[in-house]
């Protein structure tokens, strides 16, 4: 069993693998080490990986590893399975570069587009030769709302409905239909361009909104909310083997 806890910038999220099935997932709005503790208890994993987007919880990560006999705090300096094109590597989110890992190790030897859609959405490419090209990040769905009413006096906060018109005949609908379908014309944007370069591409979309943007977008796309999950997986048995 393998123990991946991913931190993200509002939700922690952990999850047990059996080799390469998910076993167990556990949702959490904080980093709540006692929480994470009682389901390595009832899991008992001999491996883990710890990923995160915020600070670093070390007493959280000394405890998992006095349970484990392999565990990992995923940075910059650990090896993945994939080659990086990325300037900036210590600047590069752990989370992104899972997601590239993930995509990869599904659908190897193609090129892959991953769309991470959370607080931010990220866009990632990898080429068919494993080479990790880079990425753009722009405000996510919530992200977006909550800008709108924060930096303006007077428009309010909006939240997703599955109803959105192509013009808004009020302010809310306005501001709907503005940001929804404005994040809709950037994914398909980015996915048609990119087909126009390569031909052929796989287009991967994950993170939170993940499946509310899935049936707007008229590319085909696959969705997996677990795309990172998979590629900590990934990256904790790529490393295990080097020890």
């Amino acid at each position: 069993m393998n123990l991946i806890v991913e931190q993200g910038n509002t939700m922690l999220k952990v999850a047990v693998f059996d080799g390469e099935r998910i076993a167990a997932f556990f949702l959490k709005e904080n980093c709540d080490a006692s929480w994470v503790n009682e389901i390595c208890e009832q899991y008992h994993p001999d491996k883990g990986i710890m990923s995160s987007v915020t600070e670093k919880n070390d007493a959280l990560i000394n405890s998992l590893k006095e349970k484990m006999s392999y565990f990992l705090w995923l940075d910059e300096y650990h090896p993945v399975p994939v080659s990086i094109e990325y300037e900036t590597k210590n600047t590069l989110g752990k989370d992104r570069i899972a997601a590239v890992v993930g995509a990869n190790h599904l659908q190897p030897e193609q090129n892959i587009l991953i769309i991470d859609a959370g607080t931010a959405i990220t866009y990632e490419l990898i080429e068919s030769s494993g080479i990790y090209k880079g990425g753009n990040i722009s405000p996510g769905l919530t992200t977006r709302f909550r800008s709108l009413n924060q930096f303006t006096r007077q428009l309010p906060l909006v939240k997703e409905k599955n109803d959105v018109p192509l013009i808004g005949t009020s302010t809310e609908s306005a501001i709907l239909a503005g940001v929804v379908n404005g994040i809709v014309y950037e994914m398909d944007g980015y996915i048609d361009t990119l087909k126009a370069k390569y031909g052929d591409i796989f287009i991967f979309l994950t993170g939170g909104h993940s499946f509310y943007f899935e049936r707007r977008l008229k590319n085909h796309i696959f969705a997996d909310a677990n795309l990172v999950l998979v590629g900590l997986n990934r990256i904790l048995e790529y490393n295990a083997k080097k020890n």
